[in-house]
């Protein structure tokens, strides 16, 4: 028997969600939730009414929440577009990439994108079609008819997502496309990419076979406490017999047994270093050394006016307080620093120094730097540098610096000590070293022949017999680049320069009477295996392979080499930087992503293209050390003997004159510009203040990165269609980190 239409249309437990519509609002309705509520005669009259209006409410939230994605997206593009604007007016500036071999593998990017668009798009049609066969089956159609003949008759169908193509389907031309396709992508692309992908795996296990023996060394390092041990006494933890440094103040003391103070020059070259010059001839000139046996170099390579005068202002104020300083102008920047180091050496008081300490504008060293360093020379006849670690004030400062941090970290903690204590050899820093004189001369002292000169000197004096030493417990504060076009530029050199010196060196490492495993230690090791492999199989496996394999599917990467030992890999990075753990697949997404610059860079110097020999000094946000540092700095310098002439305020009558003219004259070249105000402000306000009202400047987006994005972004849309699901993971990630990269957001300041 049918129930009762009250069972039909309600009851005393009403279902579901009433909802009444008040009618003066069209959009205005009060949801009455409970499950006693009872449903009148009048309310079920209304129903279709009430249907009929929340139906519209749902239409208008939907129409506004489609407008606001569409709002979204139209900012994002105008954004986009105004970064692409910015960067054609950067692309006008010069650039070392801007030209030759960046050009080239810019055009190769882009043509591989558009291939690889038409390929998903052919593949799509193809997939939708169910065209599609698995790897392992043959790829023509009558090599698999045929293949199915031979099978018995319960094993010839095919799963339930696979069929054979019709007669009439093949006879389309688009098929007929295809299959073709298929056989040509099995009978010789496939073939290429997997011998290519096979021959950079081998370059991967090579490199990470190296990486663990560096971790295994400086494990053993730190549990057996192996570390130089400079000449002194037990008794006072200072060099043997040293005499207080008060005592050899006026630079009389003999460099005997009762004393240990060597002649020391320290060098500063610097090049355009607004932000820094201050705080570093600050820190130089507080160090703790008789003042009579040091003198201090600032080797300035400026072309900017200004910047001169501010530093020869800051000179003229360190000398009047009794520091020996001098101010040294090239008129021309030829051979870039190692020619201004050239030049500074070959003054003739220069004789008079036993020893040169180099500090790049940026550093910032402790006043006990020289006592923890220049002991260690003595009664080590054959000891030529001493190198000391560097540490950065602004390794917190975005996630660009934290990731350069874990890596600069593993090449100080790792490399670097483990090569000085079981090599005596690794490559110079460039700054924050004290060399002998000797050692320099011999080795044909610096060269303008490549933009890597402290490699180069390095190498040459290693080739002459000459012993380093890495001290991992004396550092000094520097920065690290905090925009993605400095960390860029600074990374082009630094590849570039080390092809251009092997294949300078490389007669030399040969005819050289060093033995036979220091050669192949500098030729396998040193240049090739981490300056030459690194960036190629990097490059080559993540941003080339990878993506080609989701199209020829034929040609797979295991799994271990896209995850677990890049992972691994990562991880032994970044032990030396315990707390940037959080970060370890950031690294190695970002590692990843500066291969395009270093295989680009590498590249360059491999065969001497004209980019390989520009140098572009890394730009500088001028930060300092911490409170506590310059507190105990001030503290230092107030205890510190001072001269008995009168001090005066920063700078002489005769530098305020040239320095107020210069300023006058600065004013009258802006006077028809917009900005003259803000230009002369800026000029008259003292360096920290200049540097906060200066404006940020505008990002601009990278074409070969954003290519590269797009590119891994298409792939791993392809690779949905093979159900690859780790390899989707791997590109989707990599490209949202190229894109990221390509519009310059990865050097957001972090709050």
């Amino acid at each position: 028997m049918a129930p009762p239409p009250s069972t039909w249309w309600g009851s005393d437990e009403q279902r579901g969600t009433p909802v009444v519509v008040k009618m003066d609002s069209p959009y205005s309705l009060v949801e009455i939730d409970g499950p006693g509520m009872q449903a009148s005669e009048k309310a079920r009259g209304k129903n279709a009414k009430q249907f009929t209006w929340v139906l519209l409410l749902r239409a208008h939230r939907a129409v506004g929440c489609v407008a606001w994605l569409a709002a979204g997206f139209w900012g994002v593009l105008a954004a986009v577009n105004r970064r692409v604007r910015r960067s054609r007016d950067a692309d006008a500036e010069p650039d070392a990439e801007a030209s030759g071999r960046g050009r080239i593998m810019l055009g190769f990017l882009r043509a591989f994108l558009l291939v690889s668009l038409a390929m998903l798009a052919f593949e799509t049609i193809a997939y939708l079609k169910g065209w599609h066969f698995p790897k392992h089956l043959p790829g023509n159609l009558q090599e698999l008819e045929e293949h199915l003949r031979h099978l018995p008759e319960n094993l010839r169908q095919l799963p339930e997502h696979l069929r054979v193509p019709e007669r009439r389907e093949i006879e389309g031309w688009l098929h007929r496309a295809y299959v073709a396709w298929l056989d040509f992508r099995i009978d010789y692309i496939a073939w290429a990419i997997q011998k290519l992908s096979a021959f950079c795996i081998v370059l991967f296990m090579v490199q990470s076979v190296d990486r663990i023996v560096l971790c295994f060394g400086c494990f053993w390092i730190k549990l057996r406490g192996i570390k130089p041990r400079a000449n002194v006494s037990s008794s006072s933890g200072r060099p043997r017999g040293r005499k207080n440094a008060a005592d050899v103040e006026s630079g009389n003391a003999d460099d005997d047994a009762d004393g240990y103070f060597p002649m020391v020059l320290v060098q500063m070259p610097m090049c355009n270093e607004k932000e820094v010059y201050e705080t570093s001839i600050s820190h130089v000139c507080q160090m703790d050394w008789p003042r009579g046996r040091m003198l201090i170099q600032v080797l300035d390579d400026s072309d900017d006016e200004v910047c001169q005068m501010l530093i020869k202002a800051e000179v003229t104020k360190w000398s009047q307080r009794g520091v020996n300083i001098i101010y040294r102008h090239r008129l021309s920047r030829t051979g870039y620093k190692a020619g201004n180091l050239k030049s500074a050496m070959s003054c003739d008081y220069v004789k008079d120094y036993e020893f040169v300490t180099i500090f790049d504008a940026d550093f910032q060293p402790n006043p006990d730097f020289l006592k923890l360093t220049v002991p260690h020379f003595k009664g080590n006849p054959e000891l030529g540098l001493v190198q000391a670690r560097w540490s950065f004030v602004n390794k917190d400062e975005n996630l660009l610096t934290r990731l350069q941090n874990i890596n600069l970290c593993f090449h100080f903690e790792v490399e670097q000590q483990v090569n000085g204590v079981y090599l005596n050899f690794f490559g110079f820093n460039g700054t924050a070293g004290v060399w002998r004189i000797e050692a320099l001369e011999d080795s044909g002292g610096w060269m303008e022949r490549t933009t890597v000169e402290d490699m180069d000197i390095a190498v040459r004096a290693h080739l002459n017999g000459w012993k380093f030493i890495f001290l991992n417990d004396v550092k000094v504060l520097c920065e690290l680049p905090e925009s993605y076009e400095a960390y860029r530029k600074q990374q082009h050199r630094w590849h570039s320069g080390p092809m251009q010196l092997f294949r300078l060196c490389l007669p030399a490492i040969f005819k050289s009477k060093i033995p036979f495993w220091k050669k192949a230690n500098l030729v396998m090791l040193f240049f090739l295996l981490r300056k030459l492999v690194l960036p190629f199989y990097s490059f080559t496996l993540f941003c080339v392979i990878l993506p080609m394999t989701m199209f020829v599917p034929e040609a797979e990467l295991p799994i271990w080499v896209i995850c677990y030992v890049p992972v691994l890999m990562s991880i032994l990075n970044i032990l030396p930087a315990p707390k940037s753990f959080p970060f370890v697949i950031p690294y190695l997404l970002f590692e990843n992503t500066m291969s395009v610059t270093k295989f680009n860079a590498m590249v360059s110097g491999l065969f001497q293209l004209g980019s390989s020999y520009e140098w572009i000094v890394t730009k500088k946000a001028g930060r300092t050390s911490s409170a506590s540092d310059i507190l105990a700095l001030a503290e230092a310098d107030a205890h510190a003997p001072l001269p008995a002439a009168k001090l005066v305020r920063g700078m002489s009558e005769g530098g305020l004159q040239e320095w107020s003219k210069l300023r006058e004259q600065e004013a009258a070249e802006w006077a028809n510009k917009e900005d003259a105000a803000a230009a002369l402000a800026a000029a008259s306000a003292t360096p920290t203040a200049a540097k906060k009202s200066k404006a940020k400047k505008p990002n601009r987006i990278f074409k070969k990165e954003l290519a590269l994005a797009f590119l891994l972004l298409t792939a791993a849309t392809r690779s949905l269609l093979s159900a690859q699901g780790l390899h989707f993971y791997f590109l989707l990630f990599q490209g949202v980190t190229f894109l990221a990269v390509g519009l310059d957001l990865i050097g957001e300041q972090v709050s």
